[in-house]
């Protein structure tokens, strides 16, 4: 999953980050408002994390700028103003959730798995395919309750693919939802990482098909395919 924190307190924002990237989430670092909506105008973001008050352009400017061309992308504000009224602001301008700081980072992280709950229609903090067992609070996979040893790329694109079971997913589209905008990863490394997955999930006699290649397309999971 990938998120875009809106922060201009450096150290703030460095912590949050090491705290996201350790629980295995892909992580854009913005650091004025201006910058947020550069990054938001070319990449696709499972969450946005967002102060409100932010150099450059205010953090409810920016908001509203994305909700009027997006109602789906989550939003969870983050800020210092904790007056009820402002609370009432952001979420009638249509924030999803609204934390104050400060904040205990548990709490963040229960927040934002509860609005990829939202965006995924998942009521619950496990996944389940074909007897393969992913909790997104853990960030563990298992079958037969034995844990699979998955590196926390191969977690990130097998978590996002089971999140949308079902339907076929462009390279583009995975490497967007679980790489840093600045990393250096590429179609080639996505096909090592799917294929060192399928490999564990044969290793832990799991369906190895279960993982699909479609040709010209991307990729697919899905129950059933043997």
């Amino acid at each position: 999953m990938k998120i875009l924190l809106v922060e201009d307190e450096e150290e703030l924002s460095q912590i949050v980050d090491r705290g996201l990237r350790k629980s295995g989430y892909a992580v854009d670092k913005a650091y004025d408002g201006e910058e947020a909506l550069s990054y938001y105008s070319v990449n696709t973001y499972d969450v946005i994390i967002l102060d409100l008050n932010l150099p450059e352009i205010d953090g409810l400017k920016v908001l509203k700028f994305i909700r009027e061309k997006d109602k789906e992308t989550k939003v969870l504000i983050l800020s210092a103003r904790n007056a009820i009224e402002d609370r009432v602001k952001g979420l009638d301008m249509g924030a999803n959730d609204y934390l104050s700081k400060p904040f205990d980072f548990l709490e963040l992280q229960a927040r934002i798995r509860n609005l990829l709950r939202m965006a995924y229609v998942q009521h619950g903090n496990e996944i389940t395919c074909d007897g393969l067992h992913l909790n997104i609070a853990t960030k563990m996979v298992s079958f037969q309750d034995e844990k699979l040893p998955l590196t926390k790329k191969e977690y990130a694109i097998l978590e996002y693919m089971m999140l949308h079971k079902g339907q076929v997913i462009s390279p583009e589209r995975l490497l967007n939802h679980t790489s840093d905008s600045d990393a250096d990863f590429f179609p080639d490394t996505l096909k090592y990482h799917i294929h060192s997955i399928k490999k564990k999930l044969a290793d832990a006699k799991c369906n190895k098909d279960l993982i699909r290649n479609v040709r010209g397309m991307g990729y697919k999971i899905e129950e059933g395919n043997e």
